[in-house]
């Protein structure tokens, strides 16, 4: 995912767009060989008014202000140790906000930043942060409930690239990142996935969350559309 960044520098990116009152998202894009590898920042807002913020991304000031209008940034959440890129930049900027990163992953994020906890408390019924079974313990998933209904935050276990063209493109697919239906890619299956029975039960149980509305992921478009039935069949594909 590159080379940790140790000051503020911001790379090509979308808007910020608000998916809910309480939901806010925007998606970089990182220069990688032969192709622009696009991530999301996911900005999640507490009942305190505090934010957690799931996969960081340096935005300019325009953009930060208004995040720092939407909430203070209490939680930094790097979702596994591949995701490292931006984490030292916000913890500097946001000195007070808790760095938050799977047990598995506490290693080598701390490579980059120190870690304060692999088991936050949110103090916030509506929020759960949980370790995916199936990875090592180096995954992290968000699952957060507002009136509405919920969104289910993932990261790199599943892919939902759409409408990519060129050699980049090509690659992508090749990856299992694009494709016409949401995938589990073929680099985490590789090097993050070590028990895929834990990860397929948990993409089940996933599936049964009350009125579940959307999936986020961190390299693809937001998967809406009977997010719960794309839940088992993403299961069914690693039967």
């Amino acid at each position: 995912m590159g080379k940790p960044l140790r000051e503020w520098k911001v790379f090509p990116h979308g808007p910020l767009v608000e998916l809910e009152p309480d939901i806010l998202t925007v998606v970089g894009e990182i220069q990688m060989p032969l192709m622009e590898f696009p991530r999301r920042m996911t900005l999640l807002r507490l009942k305190d008014g505090g934010v957690v913020v799931f996969n960081a991304i340096a935005l300019e000031e325009d953009l930060m202000a208004r995040i720092e209008a939407f909430g203070e940034p209490r939680f930094l959440i790097v979702p596994n140790d591949h995701h490292r890129l931006d984490a030292g930049i916000w913890k500097e900027r946001y000195p007070g906000a808790q760095v938050v990163t799977p047990g598995g992953s506490v290693e080598r994020v701390e490579e980059v930043v120190h870690v304060d906890t692999a088991h936050p408390r949110f103090d916030d019924p509506d929020i759960v942060f949980e370790t995916v079974p199936g990875t090592g313990n180096r995954e992290a998933a968000v699952v957060f409930h507002t009136t509405l209904g919920a969104t289910l935050v993932l990261n790199d276990l599943v892919g939902n690239l759409r409408n990519v063209q060129g050699v980049g493109g090509w690659m992508l697919r090749l990856m299992g990142f694009a494709s016409d239906e949401p995938r589990v890619p073929r680099p985490p299956m590789l090097t993050l996935i070590s028990d895929k029975q834990a990860l397929r039960e948990q993409f089940e149980r996933w599936s049964h969350l009350p009125l579940l509305r959307r999936i986020l992921v961190s390299h693809g478009e937001p998967i809406e559309d009977r997010p719960a039935e794309a839940l088992l069949d993403l299961a069914r594909s690693l039967a």
